[in-house]
């Protein structure tokens, strides 16, 4: 059995010969301690038998063109605009002005997707950014002009909306077995907004991809830090497929998740970096590996790390995570 044919049967709630795993050592310094000891990260993921790769394409829709959105952003007077393409500037600051889709280059990205797909047989999910995620001005503003100028919000977002639909169905044209949608909506203990302003704003953006993905065949993923406990209804709604991290460290719980969702989507984690590894407490990473994995062992779960392997973790801490890993699913542990 391929990662692959192993991912997509766990997606499905069918069985497999045992749980499929992933690493997410993918930030700049991680990816350079790994490297120095492996020659080159591939070879970590080749040595753990990794069934997934997490594919990157750093691609911003707009930049801000250094716009004092600030000041103009809080006038009085706020016009009243009508939904238009998304190639066309904004008439009013900070006039994000959107990359084309079709312009940007997709070379690395097909190699990659020939190599850990054609060649190595993963599950290949893309990432894309959220709407609440990626903006303009970044979250505080953010924050403050979802209540203050609403309307302007929406406009934004529908307009990230045409641009996503644009690139997502590049991606899938390229073959990617997932699209990955990145948007932070969580806090440590709740939301970062109200679920009537998640179900206004967030909601249609987060569905429109979905019909488009789900039309092509393709799975559908999502990455949400933090406690996103109340949008969980919502997130089945939309019909995300896999979810990650579904944080235990900010006060997810998996006993809620193994009562009313595990036949809803999959989860992607298991192995947090916010309070597990990197510490280096050996005994608590072994103990929580083993915790977990056995809430799991008869399905629900691609076993990974939260998010990247923060920098602060040693190669040898991380490694000791994976030989138990590599060894559990396998039954060796």
């Amino acid at each position: 059995m391929t990662g692959k044919e192993r991912v997509i049967r766990t997606i499905r709630r069918q069985k497999t010969d045992r749980t499929p795993i992933y690493a997410w050592v993918q930030n700049i310094e991680m990816t350079a301690k790994v490297a120095a000891k492996y020659g080159h990260v591939d070879r970590f993921y080749d040595k753990y038998e990794v069934d997934m790769y997490h594919l990157f394409p750093v691609y911003k829709p707009f930049d801000t063109g250094g716009a004092n959105h600030q000041k103009i952003f809080y006038e009085d007077e706020l016009p009243e605009i009508k939904f238009t393409d998304p190639d066309e500037p904004m008439p009013y600051p900070p006039e994000p002005r959107f990359r084309n889709p079709d312009d940007m280059p997709y070379n690395d990205v097909r190699e990659l997707i020939d190599h850990h797909s054609g060649n190595r047989g993963r599950f290949v999910y893309a990432q894309t950014p959220g709407c609440f995620e990626f903006n303009p001005w970044g979250n505080e503003h953010q924050l403050e002009y979802l209540v203050l100028h609403t309307g302007r919000i929406r406009e934004l977002y529908q307009r990230f909306t045409a641009w996503t639909l644009k690139y997502v169905n590049n991606l899938m044209d390229m073959g990617v077995d997932a699209i990955h949608v990145s948007d932070d909506w969580g806090a440590q203990k709740n939301m970062m907004i109200s679920m009537d302003l998640w179900r206004d704003l967030v909601y249609p953006y987060h569905k429109a991809i979905s019909d488009a993905v789900k039309k092509r065949g393709v799975f559908l993923s999502l990455h949400s830090d933090g406690n996103v406990t109340n949008a969980l209804d919502g997130i089945c709604e939309i019909g995300y497929e896999i979810v990650h991290p579904f944080q235990e460290s900010a006060g997810m719980d998996y006993g809620l998740y193994l009562k009313k969702y595990r036949d809803k989507f999959t989860l992607l984690g298991g192995l947090d970096v916010q309070s597990t590894l990197g510490f280096g407490d050996y005994e608590n990473v072994e103990r929580e590996i083993r915790r977990v994995y056995g809430l799991f062992k008869d399905g629900g779960l691609i076993f990974c790390t939260s998010h990247s392997v923060q920098p602060h973790c040693s190669v040898e801490e991380l490694e000791f995570a994976y030989d138990l890993v590599y060894n559990l699913v396998r039954g060796r542990a």
